[in-house]
């Protein structure tokens, strides 16, 4: 067995909570704010090779976000992080339940004092980093693009993350941020 390198993905690994999320969310006639707290969970998931040319180590996530209004889980996701070290690039693949797959692609970088930050993002009808949904979420609420920015310094992580809707008619964007603390 070899050791993994996680390359700027090594920061996220382990288990953290945040409780002061915003949910901004697409409503008929305007916006609905909501207030939430999570866990993420990063796992080490070792490394991959495609074609036996692609070397990648992977990060297996869940994400689990509540309400703070009612204690209601109103966000479940799953996907990966992945790590191409040849290329320098990260990747994260997304599986959201509601007939939603991202794979969103992008940069990592690492600063002097430890500071990494993530960026990946996708779009409908880009043939690398696209967007994937069932015929009721093409229909009725169509997700056009989305990014996704990760910054993790020592113990803290900080996501901002927006999706390009295409709902009730208008486009939206509906986004998502907080500040986490690991615990593990």
């Amino acid at each position: 067995m070899t050791d993994v390198d996680y390359g700027p993905l090594a920061a996220l690994i382990g288990t953290w909570e945040g409780d002061s999320g915003m949910d901004v969310a697409p409503e008929p006639d305007g916006a609905e704010h909501n207030p939430y707290y999570e866990t993420i969970t990063f796992e080490a998931g070792g490394d991959v090779y495609n074609a036996e040319k692609q070397h990648l180590a992977a990060v297996p996530y869940t994400q689990v976000v509540k309400r703070k209004s009612d204690n209601q889980v109103f966000h479940h996701q799953m996907g990966y992080w992945l790590y191409d070290m040849d290329a320098g690039a990260v990747m994260q693949s997304i599986t959201i339940p509601r007939g939603v797959c991202i794979l969103a692609g992008g940069s990592a970088n690492t600063d002097n004092d430890g500071k990494t930050v993530l960026e990946v993002s996708a779009n409908v009808g880009d043939a690398d980093w696209g967007v994937l949904q069932s015929p009721f979420m093409e229909k009725n609420a169509k997700t056009t693009g989305f990014s996704h920015t990760l910054t993790v310094s020592g113990d803290q992580l900080v996501y901002a993350e927006t999706t390009k809707l295409d709902i009730y008619g208008k486009a939206f964007d509906h986004t998502d941020g907080n500040t986490l603390r690991r615990i593990r």
